[in-house]
């Protein structure tokens, strides 16, 4: 039952995360955490930023990360093969009539349509990070994190890798620096 789970909730994700890696991330929340409870939210923004930090489409990182969690090995597959099989499929099927559709309104319609979306749906999901890490760490360090976050990136052209790869570092400085201070 877990594999049969595993496969419809990234197989969803494959099939309807249009757009890339951005709109596929509220998706794969949404499955792994809310519906089937597979993980919590911190664990969550933990795995997004350990997959934000290695290369490749981030849909099967997280597809594959979260099957091992859930099936092992199995279940690391069964989740990969779901989020990729959509695509494949849609490749071969539509590739071959889409090009005599590609210039009419309703499919640019169509296209421009997905940008806000994905856009609310992310910016949904950044507020609920952005609230999560407030009950955690406080308003001010959040919102030193986030400024200077967006600093380096934009002013100073860091990549967002190396950005997540530095806050999760000072996390687990600090996680360590509590827990140091709690056994003392």
């Amino acid at each position: 039952m877990k594999y049969w789970q595993l496969f419809l909730a990234f197989f969803k994700v494959g099939m309807l995360g249009y757009g890339g890696g951005p709109s596929s991330i509220p998706l794969v929340h949404k499955e792994v955490v809310g519906r089937y409870k597979w993980i919590k939210d911190d664990e969550f923004g933990d795995i997004l930023a350990l997959g934000n930090t290695l290369p490749g489409p981030i849909a099967t990182k997280m597809a594959g990360y979260i099957g091992h969690r859930v099936a092992g090995v199995a279940g690391m597959s069964t989740a990969v093969l779901a989020t990729i099989l959509p695509t494949i499929l849609l490749m071969i099927i539509l590739l071959t009539s889409l090009t005599s559709f590609k210039d009419l309104p309703w499919v640019a319609g169509m296209t421009k349509a997905v940008v806000p979306v994905v856009g609310v749906m992310l910016a949904v999901l950044t507020w609920d990070f952005f609230k999560k890490s407030k009950e955690k760490m406080g308003w001010l360090t959040t919102s030193i994190l986030v400024i200077v976050s967006i600093l380096l990136m934009q002013l100073l052209n860091v990549h967002p890798g190396i950005v997540i790869g530095a806050i999760l570092l000072y996390s687990l400085m600090k996680k360590e620096k509590q827990k140091k201070g709690e056994t003392s």
